[in-house]
């Protein structure tokens, strides 16, 4: 998968903040959320 720019400050804000949400268009934020989730299975579910 490509390495989206968002990635990494999504992953900076799920370590300080307990809730995250991804809003906006259908453009692939399901697999965003499943690819931080397979390096951090405790955090999201």
């Amino acid at each position: 998968m490509m390495k989206r720019r968002i990635e990494t400050q999504l992953a900076e804000l799920i370590d300080t903040i307990p809730a995250v949400a991804l809003i906006g268009p259908r453009v692939g934020k399901t697999t965003l959320a499943l690819e931080i989730a397979e390096t951090r299975p405790h955090r999201l579910s």
